[in-house]
This record gives C-alpha cells, sequence and structure tokens, in this order.
C-alpha cells in the first residue's frame, strides 16, 4: 500500500526553523540540508517500518529516521504517514511530542 506523507504544523516548523538557521551561514549548506531531508521523507512511504522505533515511546506506529545529527520522527496512520517533528538529536522528544 502507498501511503501519503502529511506534515504537521509543528514539523513543517521544526523544517523551517533549522533551515533557516543553518542558512544565517550558509544558504547552500541549507538548500541541501532541505534537499535531503525531503528525499529521505519522500523514500518513508516504500518501507515505512524500516525507521527504527523512537526508544523514548516504544510505539511500533511512532518511527524515526535519522540524518546526521537530526532526527526525522514519523507517525504511521491508517491512511497516510505523518512527519510528527524534525529536530536535533541532542533535545529532549517529550517537548516536541
Amino acid at each position: 500500500m502507498a501511503y501519503k506523507i502529511r506534515w504537521s504544523p509543528r514539523a513543517a516548523s521544526n523544517f523551517e526553523e533549522i533551515c533557516n538557521y543553518i542558512a544565517k551561514d550558509s544558504e547552500y549548506y541549507a538548500a541541501l540540508f532541505a534537499k535531503r531531508i525531503n528525499a529521505i521523507v519522500k523514500n518513508i512511504p516504500q518501507l515505512p517500518k524500516s525507521g527504527r522505533i523512537v526508544p523514548e515511546y516504544r510505539d511500533d506506529n511512532l518511527r524515526e529516521k535519522i540524518y546526521k545529527n537530526y532526527r526525522i520522527v514519523y507517525r504511521l496512520k491508517e491512511e497516510f504517514i505523518e512527519i510528527v517533528a524534525i529536530c536535533h538529536g541532542a533535545k529532549p522528544l517529550d517537548d516536541i511530542i
């Protein structure tokens, strides 16, 4: 089954904030970061359970992919996959989910 991707408002805001922060030093690396995160997100529907279960929650439907120091947290739902958060790995997840 091919799932659709939906971004939560919080995840979209996280993503924009991170890109803006990187762009302060380098527009090139901000664009590269955005491109790579989008590529990872676009590939999630092919193998939705390939991401690891988020250790803090141990919920089979809450998973994450890692890109460098960032966590792409997503939730598997019946009709779609929701991107829940994109955050730095050092930030605790209980503050953002």
